[in-house]
């Protein structure tokens, strides 16, 4: 990570930031201010990861990307002009993504992301990978840990979605609580044990820290154990999921698609029966119609993960409120998602 000088923010951008000055603080966006953040990938979910940064008020963000805009990817990608067929994605997410906020530096780069050096991810403050593969994802998170960068990666497939967070092994923010007043020596509440009451119109800021593993850790649990197996009721069938959509990510150089829906569905139970022996538990586990589900990105999913992903950066850059510790699953047929930890303690 690059030093930089304190940040300062002007009049304009006080004016600019003053709604969200007002929620979390100057010294919250002073630290965003001073943030640059890298985002790899311009899809549906980069869009939405994009908006939320640029609005927020990082100092500046890459996009990085070198697929080319495609008529599936205009769908869910509203940065990508629809004339912009054939272009590099990153390129033509461009201008639209810069007039959200002129206040921000917003780059464009076109180059693959497996090409570039340790160097290149090093000037950046925090790292987000959308539709990376396995390998890269733990090895740009390895590397980021080593020097404070924190590391999200996200990705939605079809109806599901998922976020990680790496903030590294000591992560510190601070809390807004109500504050506790002490009942004074001289109340008259009776002969019950004097407890401290809240006190609803005053709050005081309260310090804390919290540690995360790597991703290579939480893809890695070992599920043999009896304590492993006694938590595989309350676990969520999306982190197995997970290990399916990035297998087959693996093995075919891409992502299921809807025009080979027949051959991908076999693949992917195939693939599903083969990752989740290998991890000891029973396929069972992940019946066969979760591949009707998980085709294609779909916009209200990429909004969903999105908001969050994009809000679990701010956080954790402004150093303000609990940051989710590791993973966020969102099913978008139930419309619900889910917080949980996978890793060492």
């Amino acid at each position: 990570m690059i030093e930089k000088e304190d940040p300062v923010i002007s009049e304009e951008e006080a004016a600019q930031y003053d709604r969200q000055i007002r929620l979390w603080g100057l010294d919250a966006q002073k630290r965003l201010r001073g943030s640059r953040v890298l985002l790899a990938g311009s899809g549906g979910l980069g869009a939405e990861v994009a908006k939320n940064l640029i609005l927020a008020g990082v100092k500046g963000l890459t996009l990085l990307d070198h697929e080319q805009v495609s008529e599936e990817s205009c769908r869910a990608q509203f940065l990508v002009p629809v004339t912009a067929q054939g272009q590099n994605r990153a390129q033509a997410s461009l201008e639209r993504a810069q007039n959200l906020n002129p206040m921000v530096e917003v780059h464009a780069d076109s180059d693959r992301i497996e090409d570039k050096p340790d160097d290149f991810f090093l000037q950046f403050d925090a790292v987000c990978l959308t539709g990376c593969s396995r390998d890269l994802m733990v090895r740009v998170d390895q590397l980021c840990s080593q020097h404070n960068i924190k590391v999200f990666c996200g990705d939605v497939y079809g109806y599901y979605g998922y976020m990680f967070c790496n903030l590294g092994q000591e992560h510190s923010y601070v809390e807004e609580k109500p504050k506790l007043v002490k009942p004074s020596e001289n109340s008259n509440d009776g002969p019950e044990p004097k407890k401290a009451k809240v006190d609803p119109n005053e709050t005081v800021m309260v310090k804390k820290m919290a540690s995360f593993c790597s991703l290579k850790e939480a893809l890695e649990v070992d599920w043999t154990g009896e304590k492993a197996k006694a938590c595989l009721k309350r676990t969520p069938v999306d982190y197995f999921l997970l290990h399916v959509m990035l297998k087959f990510r693996t093995d075919k150089g891409r992502d299921p698609g809807p025009l080979s829906f027949a051959e991908d569905s076999h693949l992917l139970k195939q693939i599903r029966d083969d990752v989740l022996g290998a991890m000891g538990v029973s396929s069972d586990l992940l019946s066969d119609c979760f591949v009707s589900h998980c085709f294609s990105e779909m916009s209200p999913v990429c909004a969903v993960v999105g908001g969050v992903l994009g809000q679990e950066i701010v956080k954790a850059l402004s150093q303000r409120d609990t940051p989710h510790r590791n993973f966020f699953f969102f099913d978008g047929r139930k419309g619900n998602g889910v917080v949980d930890y996978f890793g060492s303690k």
